[in-house]
């Protein structure tokens, strides 16, 4: 009798082993399968994003003990894709020991590499990646890694810009200035706890540390960046963008010093859930694009082990037109990277009451929609998305009298070009983004739908619509799937 009590014993002990082993399946039910998003636990801020030796650094305004905002660290992740993360220890825990849920918390920021040591932290053969952030009511400060990022120091002489308690100093983005040959820090402040004062201040330096104060730009907060792109893609006519947290945006001159305003304040995202926007740095030459991110803010995943995802990577870039030059922005490219076998239509006609659902076979819950569509004499177009089998689903819609363009609710003005509108629509499991025009205009968005809901709808009304190429391509998911 004691085999079989023995037996029991192990199995017993064998199940208990396995259950107390968490599993990470990445595969809940709201669980983003192409955007990025923590393992538990809240996220918010796309923090530090730098590029160094084949990988992409992408930090973020982590709490590690709970769903809920506060007790901030740097949670922290590497591509070498730009589509597939994968999860490091966390790279930024808070200053002097704080246990508050917001004092001397690692509020957000910035990373560069220290290509020339000019910091002089560097040990080793490998350059010194730096992280500059706002530990909240302690001062703007400084961490570095000799080892590619694996591990983090606090620079002994932090603060580098010191905390005054009549200001809201915070979200310091540092880049370098090739014709001053200098770096340069925008940092959003509130001088003297002036409302109206809110904005952006522009600082320089020559060794990363020692900064000295040069000017300010009312009319801002949080989150900002700079960045200096060519206008329809002419080297020889380079813009400067300054960026607000919500993600709307400048055009103008920047000298180093101060920035010179050329265009109205401008929307950069239409869509419910976009902000504190942030590009990679050191990203190399031979590449040459601008890369951004942002957090899907106010995106909700009822019952989900974690809080937040980001919106997927893009690129920007600027054009001329007729009103001025706008902001354009792209999926990248490495997107394609996740499809899967997809379908692809040309030139079929559409004439409501007649046709069948052209996309009656799709049935996924996370796509990559492209479509150009010839405006014939139809009166509205668009899909419903997670449609269910009782046609319950997400209406995205374009209405041609009025030229909207109307999704969860919002909408955005697209004028359509020689007749035509494109779309380009990425669907996940939380989230909708649509690049109309090529990027001309964009909406980001959460939501949920329901359970079981995978199909989709093609439809128009009132008239004759021309699908001149539409393709739909089931996304991979960017998690390795434990079981």
């Amino acid at each position: 009798m004691k085999f079989p009590i023995l037996l029991i014993l192990f199995f017993i002990s064998a199940f208990s082993a396995t259950a107390a082993k968490p599993v990470k399946i990445y595969n809940e039910l709201y669980r983003p399968q192409f955007h990025f998003s923590p393992e538990i636990n809240w996220q918010n801020d796309p923090n530090g994003l730098v590029f160094y030796k084949g990988e992409y650094h992408l930090f973020y305004q982590y709490n590690p003990f709970g769903n809920e905002w506060g007790y901030m660290h740097w949670g922290h992740a590497i591509s070498t894709d730009l589509v597939h993360w994968e999860q490091l220890p966390i790279a930024l825990f808070p200053d002097n020991d704080s246990k508050d849920k917001e004092v001397c918390t690692e509020f957000s920021g910035s990373g560069l590499v220290d290509e020339n040591n000019v910091t002089g932290l560097q040990k080793g053969d490998e350059k010194t990646i730096l992280l500059f952030y706002t530990s909240q009511k302690c001062g703007q400060r400084l961490a570095y890694s000799n080892d590619k990022g694996r591990t983090w120091t606090k620079y002994e002489k932090n603060p580098i810009i010191a905390f005054n308690e009549t200001d809201d100093a915070r979200d310091p983005k540092v880049i370098w200035h090739e014709a001053n040959k200098q770096f340069v820090m925008v940092l959003y402040r509130k001088p003297d706890n002036d409302e109206k004062q809110k904005g952006i201040s522009f600082y320089t330096s020559k060794n990363l540390i020692d900064w000295e104060y040069k000017s300010h730009l009312p009319g801002f907060f949080e989150c900002p960046d700079l960045v200096e792109l060519p206008v329809n893609r002419r080297a020889d006519d380079k813009k400067w963008v300054l960026f607000n947290g919500d993600g709307s945006y400048l055009i103008g001159t920047f000298n180093g010093e101060k920035f010179v305003t050329e265009s109205p304040k401008l929307p950069g995202d239409l869509g419910l859930n976009y902000y504190a926007t942030q590009t990679w740095s050191n990203i190399p030459e031979a590449d040459g694009r601008t890369i951004q991110i942002a957090w899907m803010k106010g995106g909700e995943y009822p019952k989900m082990p974690f809080n937040g995802q980001m919106t997927f990577p893009c690129v920007l870039s600027l054009k001329k037109f007729t009103d001025g030059i706008r902001l354009i922005r792209k999926p990248v490219k490495e997107i394609e990277l996740l499809h899967g076998k997809g379908e692809v239509w040309e030139n079929k006609n559409l004439i409501p009451g007649i046709n069948k659902n052209l996309t009656h076979k799709v049935d996924n819950d996370c796509m990559h929609i492209i479509g150009s569509f010839k405006i014939k004499t139809v009166d509205t177009f668009g899909f419903v998305v997670r449609l269910d089998k009782k046609n319950n689903g997400t209406e995205i819609m374009y209405n041609v009298k009025s030229k909207t363009l109307t999704c969860l609710g919002n909408s955005v003005i697209v004028e359509p070009i020689d007749g035509t509108l494109k779309l380009e629509i990425l669907l996940d499991r939380s989230s909708i983004e649509i690049f109309a025009n090529d990027g001309s205009a964009v909406m980001s968005s959460c939501f949920i739908p329901n359970e079981n809901a995978n199909g989709i709808y093609l439809f128009n009304t009132g008239g004759e619509l021309l699908v001149e190429k539409l393709e739909i391509y089931p996304m991979k998911s960017i998690w390795q799937i434990e079981k």
